[in-house]
């Protein structure tokens, strides 16, 4: 069986997914970076593994989200895509008619406009976490309730109390305000729920055409409450497809998939027994102009296997040179 994968390393969750030839999701893995992106690279592919039938080859790999680089050294990607491209493929896989997609992840978010499947304007917050889903998971942690009592509560609100979510430090505050005054707890968290929303609208979707059909991704989807204020606020169904926490990393099997087909030289995959190599990184600041960029590098057994990081590629460059 030939398979694709791809793989999504953001900063607070790794999503792997592995495609067929029909690129029918046949198996994927959704875990917690916890600052230990390379560790749980290689957890993930452990999980995958585990997932596939036992004659399986993988014909094509790509990395996305904010380790892409570092994931794409680590297993051999054949291609490495930024998270909007990605997103995009994938939606537009599930979804042909789709026209935006909001899509909020733990600690960024972003929105992507569609017009007759071609992406012709985004946006992305990388900022403030008020927008993001950090924000409830801190506030749901404040209140000693897990994040799906949150969203169950969320989901009991007639009468929303209206909380100031510009930003979280301003919402924490204004929601223990809320609380000492005596409002309900269901209806203090449909609240931030709300504000969340209008906090993203009001700095991703600024200035944005938003359009049905909309698609709803990333692992903050999982929250109903989320999805009963964006409905609320933009007056429309929103759209929450299956697997939609990975779909970052279905966009990349996807564009894997197309990219081995068109060269016809098969995959740069290292491997499953990438799982069990030791790999170290560091990194340096480089003074070769004013710019001081920080150069990372990823090594196994003392030898250099890449740097990047830079604004040129001097470094990249210069270990090319060393390896010819």
């Amino acid at each position: 069986m030939k398979v694709y994968l791809g793989i999504d390393v953001g900063s607070v969750t790794t999503k792997i997914a592995a495609l067929n030839q029909d690129d029918e999701l046949i198996a994927h893995c959704y875990i917690p970076t916890e600052g230990k992106p390379i560790t749980i690279i290689q957890q993930g592919l452990k999980q995958i593994k585990q997932q596939l039938p036992a004659d399986t080859e993988i014909s094509g790999v790509a990395t996305t989200g904010s380790a892409r680089y570092l994931a794409g050294v680590i297993v051999g990607a054949d291609l490495v895509k930024n998270e909007i491209t990605c997103h995009a493929v994938a939606a537009l896989q599930r979804i042909p008619e789709v026209q935006t997609i909001i899509e909020i992840g733990g600690q960024d978010s972003k929105i992507i406009i569609i017009r007759d499947k071609v992406v012709t304007d985004f946006g992305m917050n990388t900022v403030c976490a008020a927008g993001t889903g950090s924000f409830l998971d801190h506030q749901a942690l404040r209140l000693n309730m897990s994040i799906e009592d949150f969203t169950r509560q969320a989901l009991k609100s007639d009468t929303p109390v209206r909380i100031a979510g510009r930003c979280t430090v301003f919402a924490e505050s204004d929601m223990v305000h809320k609380q000492q005054m005596g409002h309900r707890i269901e209806n203090i968290i449909y609240g931030l729920c709300q504000a969340l929303v209008r906090n993203y609208l009001n700095n991703v979707g600024t200035g944005k055409e938003i359009l049905p059909p909309i698609a709803f991704q990333g692992g903050v989807a999982f929250n109903s409450g989320i999805v009963r204020a964006l409905e609320e606020e933009l007056n429309t169904t929103i759209i929450v497809p299956p697997h939609h926490e990975v779909m970052g990393a279905i966009g990349a099997a996807l564009l894997a998939h197309e990219k081995v087909v068109e060269s016809s030289n098969g995959s740069h995959f290292k491997g499953f027994g990438i799982s069990d190599v030791h790999y170290q990184t560091s990194s340096f600041e480089c003074k070769s102009c004013p710019n001081l960029c920080e150069i990372a590098q990823l090594s196994i057994n003392g030898k250099v296997l890449a740097r990047w990081g830079g604004r040129c590629d001097l470094w990249e460059r210069s270990l090319s040179g060393q390896q010819s």
